[in-house]
């Protein structure tokens, strides 16, 4: 390969990016180790570390039992991260799970995590990042928070960009990435230097040695692991990110470990300035949170650039997303009309049909419904994911991850006690995410007859 000419660079954050984009089209173009840290951060820092401290103060409310949480939730993650850096090295192709599970198990594994992805994993964070995005828009632009349109047009506009070329997708993930990072550090310094105006939800008794066995605290994991869904998300293209071995553990294991300090200091930061009544059940807590400190019209600042950052959460769903469907398409007749790639490499198809499902998702479900299902589903299919390093052979030239096979044993069994106690408490939003892995399962053995 030829050399790239030199591109004029500019900083903003943690990122040096170009100062404008990359002009010509290479099939061969392969991002490094921080466009790919980007994906991980922007599909990770979303819609949950904004609204799902509302959710999680239904069920518990002490200060140090939200801490556990949030914390508990970024070991999880860590521990994938690890796994997938050794997954994503040994094979070293997109398509993420797809991939790992279909080789190592069977094709039906894969299949079906690749059916979730499209139904649930994927195409539900868009929905929910596009319907929140309107919900945090409702106050500075006066539109109502339950119209869909918005976050279809945006979609749709997002859809278009990851059209062209891997350059400008990576380009466009990076200054979204890199604003999105430079937001939420704002948030958390704004949020330590002002006092609180008045009674806040920081409580930090002792009730904490009670609320952590209860079922709602295992419930509110699901929230919590949703909200870190993403530390997975460069093993999804591992073959368009350049020397993998290196810059794949980086992106994996640097991304989740940023994102769960800023994770942890978010919360503490809305704790100190709402109280339990105003944020219990609520969506909008950031919101809710930053008014009381800020007069209204700052507060509106605080809702609109919420909404804006989400546009790189829904960006890098749907570049990782359509990766992972095109990679099973490309296998199985029934999904070909899928699996052509344009001539910059770019799974056009795969794009518009997870977008497809994404808006279909936003005109027909509710915020934490779909949250739930897509939760209890995600968590099932990576504890699957997790189990299937066990079953691999070690070989030179890759990532190994620490602490011999006891990380994913503790992963494993955490994630059977929060399945089955998401089962036990919200049966209606498991038994739906269950009906569409038995519906994925059915679509299997439809084949589609070769043309």
């Amino acid at each position: 390969m030829g050399s790239h000419p030199r591109v004029p660079k500019i900083r903003i954050g943690f990122f040096w990016l170009p100062s404008q984009p990359m002009q010509a089209s290479e099939p061969n173009y392969k991002i490094g180790a921080r466009t790919a840290m980007a994906i991980c951060i922007s599909t990770m820092i979303g819609t949950g570390v904004f609204t799902s401290l509302g959710f999680q103060l239904a069920e518990v409310q002490n200060t140090w039992s939200i801490v556990i949480l949030w914390l508990l939730g970024g070991v999880i993650a860590l521990i994938g991260a690890f796994t997938y850096a050794e997954l994503g090295t040994h094979f070293q192709d997109s398509g993420g799970d797809y991939i790992f599970l279909s080789r190592i198990f069977h094709p039906i594994l894969g299949y079906l995590y690749t059916w979730i992805s499209l139904t649930a994993g994927f195409s539900a964070p868009v929905a929910i990042s596009a319907m929140a995005m309107t919900a945090y828009l409702s106050t500075p632009l006066g539109i109502d928070p339950n119209s869909p349109w918005l976050g279809i047009v945006l979609i749709i506009l997002l859809s278009a960009v990851h059209s062209f070329t891997i350059k400008t997708s990576g380009w466009f993930q990076d200054i979204s990435s890199g604003l999105k990072v430079l937001f939420v550090v704002a948030l958390v310094v704004i949020g330590f230097a002002y006092a609180p105006a008045g009674e806040n939800a920081i409580q930090l008794d002792s009730s904490w040695t009670k609320e952590i066995w209860v079922p709602g605290f295992a419930v509110s994991l699901i929230f919590v692991s949703y909200a870190y869904q993403g530390w997975n998300s460069a093993a999804y293209i591992v073959g368009e990110i350049r020397n993998p071995l290196k810059n794949l553990p980086i992106a994996l294991i640097g991304g989740t470990v940023l994102v769960t300090v800023i994770y942890l200091l978010m919360q503490l930061v809305m704790l100190k300035h709402a109280t339990v009544d105003q944020m219990s059940g609520q969506v909008e807590v950031t919101t809710i949170a930053f008014s009381n400190i800020l007069s209204g019209r700052a507060a509106h600042w605080i809702s609109l650039f919420i909404a804006l950052q989400l546009i790189a959460t829904i960006s890098g769903y749907l570049w990782i997303g359509s990766r992972i469907v095109q990679a099973m398409a490309a296998e199985h007749n029934q999904w070909k009309f899928v699996a052509p790639k344009s001539k910059s490499n770019i799974p056009v198809r795969a794009v518009w049909l997870l977008a497809a499902v994404s808006i279909f998702f936003t005109l027909t479900s509710t915020f934490e419904q779909v949250l739930i299902y897509a939760g209890f589903l995600l968590q099932l299919m990576s504890s699957i994911t997790i189990a299937s390093v066990f079953f691999i052979k070690e070989k030179e030239g890759t990532f190994r991850s620490p602490f011999g096979r006891s990380l994913q044993v503790f992963y494993i069994l955490f994630s059977i006690v929060v399945l089955a106690y998401t089962l036990y408490e919200r049966p209606q939003e498991s038994l739906i995410g269950l009906g569409l892995l038995g519906l994925g399962l059915v679509t299997y053995f439809v084949k589609r007859r070769p043309l």
